[in-house]
């Protein structure tokens, strides 16, 4: 078969090769599944450049979430989303997944979407639901919410009931911003965006923000939370992981929430579960639909993974093997 291999550490475009290789051998708990579509991630580009807190043995083919087709066994032809077992990842055309991590993909959704609604969303509903409690009626902010990660979490805080703010970077990405349904929508390149978020709230700031770039956007974030506000770090897209001053978070009374979604899957896997029913239900009724701007063939992964990292495209970019 064919997939995408990394053989020594580097920029996506320069270190990803396609290549063909034996079918990978399922393990015990594990089941073979065909690709139907993989999404591609921001991760992925830093498994290839060896900068992920997870480090597979090299070479290794990355990719860490699908829709595939379960190949043999008692649940043969099953349409799943999964994480696939690296080293074998799903930039390629079969790849493995565990029995506990291969659940059903939505039938509202084509291959591509179901890909999508993986790790991007249930990141969404963790750190928007079970860390920050999101309310009815509470002001969201969303930085990079043109992008895959940011998107998720616009379209689930319409879902709860939430006034969105979506900060974004250019005007192109601030129509796409308007339409997954932002309320407001903050050019970060031609606005002020700790001004802007103070003058569409009132003063009042917002009560939950959303932050999957740190640096300068956790810089602002600080300067317009709200009285009681929740900042959910989710990652650094920016490359700056920034150091909060704890003095500020005490005198302004507002709460600074990691998430890590993997801990969930490893710790609380029934919670996974049910966070899996909740979205397919949502994109059931049309409440959620993963914006995928970008299905590329097997043989435009590389240069997929290397422009989602370099933060030129928005929505999502998935692989489609066909």
């Amino acid at each position: 078969m064919q997939a995408w291999r990394v053989h020594t550490n580097g920029e996506p475009r320069d270190v990803m090769r396609l290549e063909e290789v034996p079918e990978p051998e399922p393990g015990p708990g594990q089941l073979l599944v065909r690709v139907r579509a993989a999404n591609v991630n921001y991760p992925d580009a830093m498994l290839c450049r060896g900068e992920y807190q997870v480090r597979p043995p090299l070479p290794f083919t990355p990719g860490v979430e699908l829709c595939g087709e379960i190949v043999g066994g008692a649940r043969a032809g099953e349409r799943v989303l999964g994480q696939p077992v690296l080293p074998c990842g799903a930039f390629g055309e079969t790849a493995v997944v565990t029995e506990e991590s291969a659940r059903p993909a939505p039938d509202a959704l084509d291959d591509a979407e179901a890909a999508a609604l993986h790790i991007g969303y249930q990141t969404g509903w963790f750190g928007l639901h079970r860390r920050a409690g999101l309310r009815k009626g509470e002001t969201l902010l969303v930085h990079a919410a043109a992008g895959g990660v940011g998107s998720a979490a616009v379209q689930l805080g319409k879902a709860a009931g939430a006034r969105v703010i979506g900060v974004v970077g250019g005007a192109a990405k601030a129509e796409v911003a308007r339409d997954l349904g932002c309320d407001v929508v903050v050019d970060r390149r031609s606005e002020d965006v700790a001004g802007a978020v103070k003058e569409a709230t009132g003063g009042a700031g917002a009560d939950v923000v959303y932050d999957p770039v740190g640096g300068d956007a956790y810089a602002a974030s600080a300067k317009c939370i709200a009285f009681e506000g929740r900042i959910v770090v989710v990652g650094f897209a920016s490359g700056a992981v920034p150091t909060p001053g704890l003095n500020h978070v005490l005198v302004k009374n507002y709460s600074v929430l990691g998430l890590h979604w993997g801990l969930y899957a490893q710790r609380e896997p029934s919670a996974v579960d049910r966070c899996h029913e909740e979205l397919t239900r949502l994109a059931a009724d049309g409440a959620v639909r993963p914006l995928v701007s970008e299905r590329v063939p097997l043989d435009g992964a590389a240069d997929a993974v290397q422009r989602v990292f370099d933060g030129v495209t928005t929505g999502r970019v998935a692989v489609v093997p066909g």
